[in-house]
């Protein structure tokens, strides 16, 4: 699978401070791109640096196949939509006549305005002055404004922030259907582990400016790891007599665990404790949520 975007050493320093530390971001074409870390790890940095807003230290940025340099920057900005933080609007006029006006920057029809309109479910709200929008509202005209000139990337930068649960809803299942209905690549920023891990195929985790961790989505699952949960009525007692038998057993987060999951060697550890007269209440399995795969790479717990 081609990269639509792909970085070398990409490195952004204020001061002393790295806020990008040698970024190699690999975007694969058609994927939702899930930029995950926390708040100043870096994430909105790294998307102003692709889209030229602010310049490198060092590295060098490819995107659509391109390395982009002064010359051929508008070129490429010209085929990537962006909603880089909080989009602002002329509160006294309506959606569509916003749209028309960055239809008027991008050098594009004004029949753009309807089609975008169409792509976020906006065409109740079209002549409805941007100032009575709520903020979902505002979020999916920002997506709206991205949309305009059939972008082949898509960068968005924390695009459910402040949203309510519905509004998250929404926005998700709109930037789900982008890539399938209309080949367009997303790069989505967010500290949100929950919506990453809802809406993104490939992953990326930042933090301290570093990348930590790059693969798909389904590789950060693998990275987690299940343990056999054993409750029984003496739990103390029960690691006694599995040590004993030399069953790998052990302690974590308070709960009696095996450390291996084979079907045999459960029903051996169920077996040791019954011929004990231990009372073996539940036997389950439980893996690593996608938070804990995160506070194990990281370090730290991040808003959920």
């Amino acid at each position: 699978m081609s990269s639509v975007i792909m970085t070398d050493s990409l490195t952004k320093q204020y001061g002393s401070k790295k806020a990008v530390d040698r970024l190699d971001l690999k975007v694969p074409s058609g994927s939702i791109y899930g930029f995950l870390g926390p708040n100043g790890a870096g994430k909105s940095t790294t998307l102003k640096l692709l889209l030229g807003l602010i310049r490198p230290t060092g590295g060098r940025i490819m995107i659509l196949g391109k390395e982009v340099n002064q010359k051929n920057r508008l070129s490429i900005l010209a085929k990537t939509g962006s909603l880089i933080e909080s989009p602002a609007y002329y509160g006294h006029l309506s959606g569509k006549e916003n749209l028309r006006i960055i239809c008027t920057l991008k050098d594009v029809p004004f029949q753009e305005a309807d089609r975008v309109l169409k792509i976020v479910r906006m065409t109740e709200q079209q002549n409805k002055k941007v100032g009575q929008y709520s903020l979902g509202m505002k979020q999916r005209l920002g997506l709206a404004a991205a949309l305009l000139g059939s972008p082949d990337l898509l960068l968005l930068d924390e695009p459910t922030n402040g949203l309510d649960p519905a509004g998250i809803q929404e926005m998700r299942r709109l930037i789900c259907s982008l890539p399938e209905k209309y080949g367009i690549t997303i790069v989505v920023s967010s500290h949100l582990l929950s919506e990453i891990d809802q809406m993104a195929t490939h992953v990326g985790i930042i933090d301290h400016g570093q990348l930590i961790f790059q693969d798909t989505l389904s590789s950060l699952h693998e990275h987690s790891k299940s343990w056999i949960i054993l409750h029984t009525d003496n739990d103390p007692e029960a690691l006694k007599i599995l040590k004993q038998a030399k069953i790998p057993a052990g302690r974590r987060d308070g709960k009696l665990v095996l450390r291996a999951q084979k079907d045999a060697l459960v029903a051996e550890a169920a077996a040791a404790l019954v011929h004990s007269g231990i009372g073996v209440l539940r036997i389950y399995e439980q893996q690593m949520s996608l938070e804990d795969i995160f506070l194990h790479l990281t370090g730290k717990q991040v808003s959920l």
